[in-house]
C-alpha cells in the first residue's frame, strides 16, 4: 500500500516501526559508592528511616546508574525530589563526606567560598 502526500509521488508505508524509546532497558546491577555491585535487592529496605551516609550514597548511585529513576526512589523511600537532589548535590560537591548531616553547613560554606574564586 502507498500513501500519497500532497502532490508528490507516493511513498511506501513503513511495515515495521521499532519504538526503542518506549522500552525500559535497565541494568541488572550498578557499581555502588564503595565499588560493590548494587541490585534492587541490595538497596536499602523500603522501610528505611535512618539514612546514614552509605545508604544515601547507594540510592544516589542507583539513580545515576539507571537502576531506578528519581521518581521511583522518591516514591519507594518517601523522599521529596528536593531532598534527593540535595543528596546528589552533596555527593557532586564533596563526595560521600558531604552527605553527613553534621557536616552539611561546613561543606556548603566551603563550596560557596570555592565558587567565589
Amino acid at each position: 500500500m502507498s500513501v500519497v502526500i500532497g502532490e508528490g509521488a507516493p511513498r511506501p508505508e513503513p511495515k515495521v516501526k521499532v519504538m526503542i524509546e518506549n522500552q525500559k532497558i535497565r541494568p541488572a546491577r550498578v557499581i555502588g559508592p564503595l565499588g560493590e555491585p548494587l541490585t534492587l535487592e541490595s538497596l536499602p529496605p523500603v522501610s528505611t528511616t535512618r539514612w546514614v551516609v552509605r545508604r544515601k550514597a547507594e540510592v544516589v548511585a542507583a539513580v545515576n546508574g539507571g537502576l531506578l529513576t528519581v521518581d521511583e526512589v522518591c516514591e519507594r523511600y518517601g523522599l521529596t525530589v528536593e531532598e534527593f537532589a540535595g543528596w546528589q548535590r552533596a555527593i557532586d560537591r564533596s563526595g560521600m563526606p558531604g552527605l553527613r548531616v553534621t557536616r552539611i553547613q561546613h561543606y556548603k560554606s566551603l563550596y560557596e567560598r570555592q565558587q567565589k574564586y
